[in-house]
């Protein structure tokens, strides 16, 4: 689903360089802000439990801007991982656009929940989750006891990417 006429976001897989790139620029900045690169609890996201992953480009430079990818966790539910902007193109939808087409994809595959964790070091992330609609919820799977991490679940259905795409 494109949401943004100014992008083309475009569904990689979880090894295509360009994805790659982003993610790794996402983890270090994660590890300053965190100022630890052991600041994720669990098993990182792979090609093999990654259902989908995004890139999406500035449609007039070409450029990748960010990405996002889905993890599954069970038959109905599964998370956002790697949900990243590069930050000079921050606060100009991209993420929420990025967001409506992961909850597309997910629908597609019969998702009807998908969830997030952003850290203490994330409130960007934080107010990004509880601005597109995601509740807070206990944390779950290798959250639970993380003192310093926040989850968010929403429930999708057909009309949760379009209203995404709008907020």
């Amino acid at each position: 689903m494109q949401t943004n006429p100014r992008l083309n976001i475009r569904q990689v897989t979880w090894a295509n360089p360009v994805g790659a790139d982003l993610r790794r620029a996402q983890q270090a900045e994660l590890d300053a802000r965190f100022g630890t690169p052991d600041h994720e609890p669990g098993t990182p996201p792979s090609g093999a439990d990654c259902a989908v992953f995004l890139v999406a480009y500035d449609k007039g430079s070409g450029q990748p801007v960010g990405c996002g990818g889905l993890r599954v966790l069970d038959s109905t539910t599964a998370e956002i991982k790697r949900l990243y902007v590069l930050p000079y193109t921050r606060g100009s939808g991209v993420a929420s656009s990025i967001l409506a087409s992961l909850e597309a994809e997910a629908f597609k595959q019969g998702i009807t929940r998908i969830t997030a964790e952003a850290g203490s070091a994330q409130p960007d992330g934080r107010n990004f989750y509880e601005n597109s609609g995601f509740e807070s919820v206990p944390n779950f799977g290798p959250y639970v006891g993380v003192e310093h991490s926040y989850c968010y679940a929403k429930t999708i259905d057909s009309h949760s990417a379009a209203h995404t795409a709008m907020a």
